[in-house]
């Protein structure tokens, strides 16, 4: 394998173009430019986090294709990065197409993924993967004809959202009409169409992240996560499996992955009954659930995406033991949100703080993450969820 890395600001620099500028793609900027590469990163608001580690930024709506084009075309990367869903994805394929740039993993997969109406069919109907029960709706009337079939209780998420923004679920008659309103306010794309999925009744629910790579698929170990409304708050790992349900869980994560094709890590959401493995979503890009890594492997998953995404190496992962994060979940309404008491919070042995550097926030938002590692996973949890309270927000 021979790889070269230019010199940034040079004729012979290599470029990434970043689409999302929130934490994780903060993160990956970090592990690229470790190599040198030269990196844009690209929002829809200035001063996202990603951009303040960035070589340069821009500030463009990703759903205008047109302008995302021209960015693209004027700054030539050799790769763009999606790490956001809100992406005109047809831009992206008409561009990968002519050979004007490569996308990761690829722009299909990113098309697919951006989308759950793409990949559950890809998922079920194609690759025979066991899911829960489903149905699409894209308007009131097959919205309650879904509900009927389905059957209650039900969740309900747009097929383009993310972070739990749209979704609920319906457990009774005169939840409907709010859960189809909550689901239209909260799609990424605005009002459209929407998933009904029947309820599972799962032991647990996994993130396998997967690296797809020149020298093959590598796995992590499995991580559990706690999820309120649809948004992660804790994630730990590695999550207790039986030999069994790992197995299928990695079966199922190559089977997905291996259909997206391309490089990259990619983060596979799936349920867990005893010894079965159902499949609930993916993402082609590192996973929120997945920011325990930070501190429980010697290679984040920002780490391992930036080594598949430049063709390096990726050797196995080393997992240092039980490992936990829990969510800096700010609420209120500023633009110069702070935090103090860091004397106390980052005094704790084993754990770590990862202030995100948003500019603002308005209701409720995600700020920051704890890390902690413990001699079990309920004290790596127990020091994560300290550091956190131990912080004081000021708005």
């Amino acid at each position: 394998m021979s790889v070269s890395i230019g010199t940034p600001f040079s004729s012979k620099s290599t470029k990434v173009l970043l689409c999302g500028s929130g934490e994780l793609g903060k993160e990956v900027v970090v592990e690229l430019q470790r190599y040198g590469v030269e990196v844009i990163a690209v929002d829809a608001y200035a001063n996202a986090p990603a951009m303040q580690v960035a070589d340069r930024a821009r500030v463009l709506s990703m759903l205008d294709g047109e302008a995302l084009r021209k960015v693209i075309l004027e700054e030539q990367p050799d790769w763009v990065v999606p790490e956001v869903e809100a992406i005109a994805t047809e831009a992206l394929v008409e561009l990968e197409e002519s050979g004007a740039v490569a996308v990761i993993p690829n722009a299909r997969a990113t098309r697919l993924t951006m989308n759950r109406e793409g990949i559950r069919r890809l998922a079920a109907e194609e690759l025979g993967l066991k899911t829960s029960p489903f149905r699409f709706a894209s308007d009131r009337d097959e919205f309650d004809e879904a509900v009927r079939e389905i059957g209650m209780p039900c969740v309900v998420k747009p097929i383009m959202s993310s972070s739990g923004k749209g979704q609920s679920t319906i457990r009774a008659p005169e939840e409907v009409k709010q859960a189809w309103e909550y689901a239209q306010l909260g799609g990424r794309a605005g009002q459209g169409k929407v998933i009904v999925e029947g309820f599972v009744d799962f032991d647990y629910e996994i993130t396998q992240l997967t690296v797809r790579h020149s020298q093959g698929t590598s796995f992590c170990e499995p991580i559990g996560h706690l999820q309120v409304d649809g948004d992660y708050r804790e994630s730990w790992q590695p999550h207790p499996m039986s030999g069994r349900a790992l197995a299928e869980a990695r079966t199922y994560a190559k089977s997905i992955t291996d259909a997206l094709g391309g490089r990259g890590v990619f983060g596979v959401e799936l349920f867990v009954k005893g010894d079965e493995v159902l499949f609930s979503e993916v993402s082609p890009r590192p996973h929120d659930t997945g920011m325990v890594t930070m501190i429980s492997q010697d290679l984040s998953q920002f780490a391992l995406h930036a080594r598949a995404i430049l063709d390096l190496p990726v050797p196995a992962i080393r997992q240092f033991g039980p490992s936990a994060s829990s969510v800096v979940l700010v609420r209120g309404e500023s633009n110069s949100p702070s935090f103090g008491n860091l004397g106390v919070a980052l005094n704790r042995p084993d754990t770590q703080l990862r202030l995100f550097g948003k500019p603002e926030v308005s209701g409720q938002r995600r700020m920051g993450v704890a890390l902690a590692r413990g001699g079990s996973l309920e004290e790596a949890r127990h020091r994560a969820n300290q550091v956190v309270a131990d912080l004081e927000v000021s708005l």
